[in-house]
This record gives structure tokens, C-alpha cells and sequence, in this order.
């Protein structure tokens, strides 16, 4: 007799606010004239068992307002008359089942539970509940689909067989989140963590954050969130990939450039800056030991033997080795325009300077590392021009030192190292013309003092055009009368 009675009810109550605005079909992803065709014919206790259910539970379309994932609402069996219907779906279940859940638990609690839920019947109790359900744009044509599933999976809990896309375990996970169904949400944490995600998927995931339980979701955000004690992970990612690249063999030019791009596209210029400072100093530092230990007097007295030959031989190569890193960094550092801490470090060099020129004047670095003075010059080629072309802005006392420190070494380059060739211009004959580009920012008593150690270069063409128009330059802004504006 219950279980007739509920029947009728069934098909009376709901079919009426099922038509309202849309078909079945529309609403479920089935066919059906009721919500209950959308569910096979259970067992007796099953879930949707109309015959044993103690609780109507209607899910209602809410229309109006955004859609929200945690968006609930209770209410009372009866609506307006006057209201337009909206479209529902109503499934009837076991109380001793919701409980399992923390939200129907309280629901059906002394403490929440309304006379007007309550229907008695002579097979006892029969408790009526809405939900309101907003409508997500991705299930428009199956709205009911998630809640169905979840409150499916209170009776089953066969969440292996359940939860088996990304896309349907957060959809799964909002409603559940939304009853306090905590083994369900456990379930739906651990797959996400397991498994990849689009980005898409990633934006979703960030959005359910908030909402999960600790400790249960600690594993899935720190896949997804840095951890606060963990302030410069993405910079330790970044300065292993810099020494990944920058000790990556010669011949395996592609990791270099891929670490090249990840530089050039990641979001933070500071944290680049950062992590390049560090990879440029530390390699700074070896060349500078390295070249002290070279140019020391204990090594130059120590006499003719093996195995000071054989350390010295390791110094050198080891300094080539260094300085082409630096070379790299710099060459990152100026593509991303974060040179300026480089330009200041390498102005201030006058030791290692003074170290380099007493190395090349010997003659073992030709047959140890012949390549040294050519990646001395590249690196303070490059640091220069950028200071000349205004790339990087440093003050006066910084472009004096740079090229009152590196001049004197570039002059003794000009004597032992044959001419190279960089882009169309001799590597030398660039470095001059930079080096007079910046003495031309320099305030006249400085520039006087710099100009007259250019004089070497005259020694390489007579006709030097570079070095005439500097001079000229000077001249020509000395003999100026104070006062005078027109230039004439």
C-alpha cells in the first residue's frame, strides 16, 4: 500500500514540475515521463527504492544567479502556487544511508528537523527535503548527473569504478563537498592527486582548494601550491637548470637553448635576475681564484717541475672552462635585461684585470687554454656594449672603472691574440670602438686620462677613424667656452 501511494505520488508531484521548462530527456541524459525512469528498477533497501525510501529528496534547477559548485539551499515540501515551475528531479531514499554523510546527518537530526518535512503514513515516517542545484554550463543537458552519482555512491561506495575522469571527479568532489560526504571527497582528493591534468583542469583544481580538508589534501597541493617554507622553489628549479645548461657539453647546444627560452618566458624578470647573479658570481669567483693562483709569485719562483707545470696547466683550463659560462650568463643576463649587478662586478675586477694581463704575457696559455683571452674580450665586449647602447644605465664611476680596469687588458690581447671575427666587425677593433663610445659619457678629466691609454690603438691602422673622431670629440668639448650653448 506504501509503496502504491509513493507510486502515485511519483507520477502526480513530479511530473508536473519536471515539464515546466524542459523535456526529461533534457534534464537527466535519459528518456523517460519521470525522474525515476532515469534509474533502473532497484532492490528492495537499493538506492531509489521508491517501496522502502523514508525520504523524498527533490533536487531543484536553480535558474537564477551564476552557477556556483557549493551553492545549497533547504526548503519545505510546498511552493508558491503562483511561482513558475522549475525543473526538478525527485529520488527517494533510505535516512540510515544519508546519515552517512555529515550534512543529512544534521539535516535529519532532532535539532534541524521541521514538522512540515515530516509526512506520516501508517509504514512510519516519510521525510521531504529540497536542493537546490545550480546549473553548471558544462552538464546544462544533465544537471542532476553529479548529485545523482554522489548520493548513488552513499549506498555503494564503489568510488574505484565511480571516479574515473579528472573532469567527473570534480564534479563528483563539488557535491560532495557541498553534503559533507568526507569519504567521497578522500576518494575524489586522492584520484586527482594521482593523475595528470590539463590546464584547464589545473584552474579547476585551484578553485576547490580552499574547500578541502587537511590533511587529506596535502599531498594534492603541494603539487599544485608551493609550500610556505618553500619561498624560493622556483628559483632553485631555475638556478639548476642555469648550471644544467651551463655545464652541458659544447656540442649539446640545444639545452642551452632550451634553458635560454624557459629564462626568456618565465613570468618573474626578478627571479630570472636573481638566479643569473648567483650562476654569474659563483663562476666569477673560480676564475678569480684560478687566475690568482696562476699569477702568484709562490708558482712563478717555485721553479721548473711537473707537477707544478701539471697544476698550472689545471688552473688555465679550468679558468677557459669558467669564463665560457660567464660568457652565457652575461649573454642571458643582457637578453633579459638584467645585467646591471654583472656590469657593476665586472667593473670592479682590477686584480683579476691584473691577473689576466700577467697570464697572457706568458706564453703556456697558447698550448693550455688558447681560447681564454678571445672569451675575456667576448665578455667584456658584450657587458660594454650594452652599457653603450643604454641597455643598461650605470653611473659615471661604474663606466670609468669599466674601462679604466679592461682597457689595459684588451691592450695586451691586441698583442698576443690573432683578430676574430664577431658578426661583421673584428672582435678588438669592436671592443676599442666601444670602449671609446663610453669615454665619450665621461665627464672631460676622466676621459683625457682614458683617451691617451687609446693611443695602441693607432698601432693596428694608421688611418683610425674611431680614434680621430674621439679625440676630435674631446677637443672640440674642451676648447668649448664656459657659457657657450650654441656650440659654435
Amino acid at each position: 500500500m506504501i509503496a502504491q501511494g509513493m507510486k502515485k505520488r511519483n507520477r502526480g508531484g513530479s511530473s508536473g514540475r519536471l515539464s515546466s521548462s524542459s523535456s526529461i530527456g533534457d534534464l537527466t541524459g535519459h528518456a523517460g515521463e519521470n525522474a525515476i525512469a532515469t534509474v533502473s528498477a532497484p532492490a528492495p533497501g537499493e538506492f531509489n527504492d521508491v517501496a522502502t525510501a523514508d525520504v523524498v529528496l527533490g533536487l531543484q534547477l536553480e535558474l537564477d544567479g551564476p552557477p556556483s559548485p557549493f551553492s545549497r539551499d533547504v526548503e519545505g515540501p510546498a511552493s508558491s502556487p503562483h511561482a513558475d515551475p522549475v525543473p526538478s528531479l525527485e529520488l527517494y531514499l533510505h535516512s540510515v544511508v544519508l546519515r552517512r554523510c555529515r550534512y543529512f546527518a544534521a539535516l535529519l537530526s532532532d535539532r534541524w528537523r521541521h514538522a512540515e518535512q515530516e509526512e506520516t503514513t501508517p509504514h512510519g515516517k516519510i521525510y521531504r527535503f529540497n536542493l537546490k542545484v545550480s546549473l553548471p554550463s558544462a552538464n546544462r543537458h544533465r544537471p542532476f548527473e553529479a548529485h545523482t552519482s554522489v548520493l548513488r555512491l552513499l549506498y555503494t561506495r564503489d568510488f574505484v569504478s565511480s571516479i574515473v575522469t579528472v573532469s567527473g571527479a570534480l564534479e563528483i568532489l563539488h557535491v560532495a563537498l557541498e553534503i559533507l560526504f568526507d569519504d567521497c571527497v578522500r576518494a575524489c582528493v586522492r584520484f586527482l592527486e594521482a593523475v595528470p591534468w590539463s590546464e584547464d583542469e589545473e584552474r579547476m583544481i585551484l578553485s576547490v582548494i580552499p574547500y578541502l580538508p587537511q590533511p587529506e589534501s596535502a599531498d594534492l597541493v603541494s603539487r599544485i601550491l608551493p609550500s610556505t617554507d618553500e619561498r624560493t622553489s622556483s628559483e632553485e628549479m631555475l638556478h639548476g637548470l642555469v648550471l644544467s645548461a651551463i655545464q652541458a657539453h659544447p656540442s649539446m647546444p640545444s639545452v642551452k637553448a632550451f634553458v635560454a627560452r624557459l629564462l626568456k618566458e618565465f613570468p618573474s624578470r626578478d627571479s630570472v635576475g636573481r638566479v643569473l647573479d648567483r650562476g654569474f658570481l659563483a663562476n666569477l669567483e673560480t676564475v678569480k681564484s684560478l687566475l690568482a693562483e696562476y699569477a702568484s709569485p709562490d708558482f712563478r719562483t717555485a721553479g721548473d717541475n711537473d707537477e707544478t707545470e701539471a697544476i698550472q696547466r689545471l688552473n688555465l683550463h679550468a679558468a677557459l672552462v669558467s669564463t665560457r659560462k660567464l660568457l652565457w650568463l652575461i649573454e642571458r643576463m643582457i637578453d633579459m635585461k638584467v645585467a646591471d649587478n654583472a656590469v657593476r662586478e665586472w667593473s670592479e675586477q682590477t686584480a683579476l684585470a691584473v691577473d689576466l694581463q700577467k697570464a697572457f704575457k706568458d706564453e703556456a696559455w697558447r698550448n693550455i687554454a688558447p681560447g681564454l683571452p678571445a672569451y675575456v674580450m667576448r665578455c667584456t665586449s658584450r657587458l660594454a656594449n650594452a652599457v653603450a647602447a643604454g641597455s643598461i644605465l650605470s653611473d659615471r664611476q661604474v663606466r670609468m672603472r669599466l674601462v679604466k680596469n679592461w682597457l689595459p687588458v684588451l691592450n695586451v690581447c691586441r698583442d698576443v691574440v690573432s683578430p676574430m671575427h664577431s658578426g661583421q666587425k673584428l672582435l678588438q677593433q669592436e671592443l676599442e670602438e666601444t670602449f671609446l663610445r663610453i669615454i665619450s659619457t665621461l665627464p672631460l678629466s676622466d676621459s683625457q686620462d682614458l683617451l691617451q691609454q687609446c693611443l695602441w690603438f693607432s698601432t693596428r691602422n694608421a688611418d683610425c677613424p674611431h680614434l680621430i673622431s674621439a679625440f676630435n670629440t674631446w677637443f672640440r668639448r674642451a676648447n668649448r667656452h664656459q657659457g657657450e650653448e650654441n656650440g659654435s
